[in-house]
């Protein structure tokens, strides 16, 4: 079935706001085993979606918009659903005792507009929003179904998860599963070249790459009778995949490496610091986003200027002046020594030159230097990254980790 996406809301148009929605719903919908053949945007304006609403249910089975749900005069989605469909609002008291309620229970102010969110046009079923106030909409014609999600994205995860996925699954007979494959230290094309036959000859499990925030995804997709099936299906391709590239792939699933990192170190009842210099701090937040890491991320340092890295961490002058902060020997001091400091069994550390200054012919921006103390030895890994300031800085986080990763397994 050919699905369409519509994102609501001048807001976008303009820039102020990326796009989230829409790369969600196209993802979820992917692996559910539909196909994505457009992705349209909207500003606020009435006759411009009820003419984009039209224009896709023409072409494709279902269509989904998110944004314009809210109550407020450039709220428009439900209107244009209506209009587009030839149908008229009618008040669902039920979403007008929800509202009421949703407000009451927190002691805030109810101002009408509120009420227009309970109005729901005919034939729709209300898709409950248990984050916010503005409930989804589904409404089946005879040719389309035609789904209306809030445009915050955490209301529309909400409501695609518990409502609108569980609906679009019982429209196929198909069994669908999926797999992720993921990469670190490979690049895109380079990867494509080496599974080219494969992505070339795909048909049924589909081949999808994807890069971005600094590794390669790769997505295999079965639709079968059975989910045994699918497993089969896939199991095969895997198995090609790793056969050329394995060495590269880190993770199997939806785990990225900061998850990784502290499910080996929970497993193996170990702790860990890190001594961030290039990064301030980026490798410890990356870390603590996961819940329940202080059960092994013990605490870091920030040592941006040489007298933290000296003061702290144990790097002598003699090596700031002979070696300069950005050098192997200042990392193998600084993870030592963050190690020693918080008595813990990893220590890791990094310093470079995020740019866009700083850099010289012997030391570019994007040279960077970690350091990683464990029980058993100490290494220093070079890397030479090429991006700005920010990728260059989320670069070395990664690299940080996929270390860590490595001599955690």
């Amino acid at each position: 079935m050919n699905v369409e996406i519509i994102s609501i809301g001048t807001e976008l148009l303009l820039g102020d706001i990326v796009d989230s929605n829409a790369a969600y719903l196209a993802r979820n919908l992917t692996e559910l085993g539909f196909n994505i053949n457009y992705i349209n945007t909207v500003g606020d304006n009435k006759e411009r979606i009820v003419k984009t609403i039209k224009q896709s249910l023409s072409r494709a089975d279902i269509v989904i918009t998110t944004g314009g749900l809210g109550p407020t005069t450039d709220d428009l989605t439900r209107t244009a659903v209506a209009e587009s469909t030839g149908r008229s609002l009618y008040q669902n008291k039920e979403l007008e005792k929800r509202i009421r309620d949703y407000f009451s229970s927190r002691g805030r102010t109810l101002t009408p507009n509120n009420l227009n969110q309970a109005y729901m046009p005919r034939g729709a079923e209300p898709l409950l929003n248990n984050q916010g106030t503005a409930p989804g909409i589904l409404l089946e014609t005879e040719k389309n179904i035609l789904i209306s999600l809030p445009g915050v994205p955490r209301e529309m995860k909400g409501i695609f998860a518990k409502k609108v996925a569980p609906y679009l699954v019982n429209l196929t007979d198909k069994t669908i599963r999926s797999l992720v494959l993921r990469f670190f230290g490979i690049g895109e094309s380079t990867l494509e070249t080496k599974l080219r036959d494969l992505i070339d000859e795909q048909s049924n499990p589909t081949l999808a790459l994807l890069a971005g925030n600094g590794e390669v995804k790769l997505r295999i997709t079965a639709k079968a009778d059975t989910a045994e099936e699918c497993h089969s299906k896939i199991s095969e391709v895997e198995k090609k995949v790793k056969t050329r590239a394995g060495k590269y792939i880190y993770s199997t699933g939806d785990k990225k490496l900061p998850e990784l990192v502290g499910e080996k170190l929970r497993e193996k009842k170990l702790t860990m610091a890190a001594a961030e210099s290039c990064t301030g701090g980026l490798i410890g937040s990356r870390i603590t986003d996961i819940p329940g890491s202080s059960d092994y991320f013990i605490g870091g340092i920030t040592a941006y200027s040489n007298r933290i890295k000296k003061d702290f961490l144990g790097v002598s002058q003699e090596i700031l002046d002979r070696r300069g902060a950005v050098s192997r020997e200042t990392a193998l001091k600084m993870c030592q020594g963050i190690k020693d400091k918080y008595a813990v069994d990893y220590g890791i550390s990094v310093t470079g030159i995020a740019g866009p200054g700083g850099g010289t012919e012997q030391k570019p921006v994007g040279l960077v230097y970690i350091g990683l103390s464990s029980p058993d030895d100490t290494q220093v890994y070079k890397v030479n990254l090429n991006g700005d300031r920010a990728h260059n800085k989320w670069m070395t986080s990664q690299y940080a980790l996929y270390y860590l990763l490595l001599k955690l397994q």
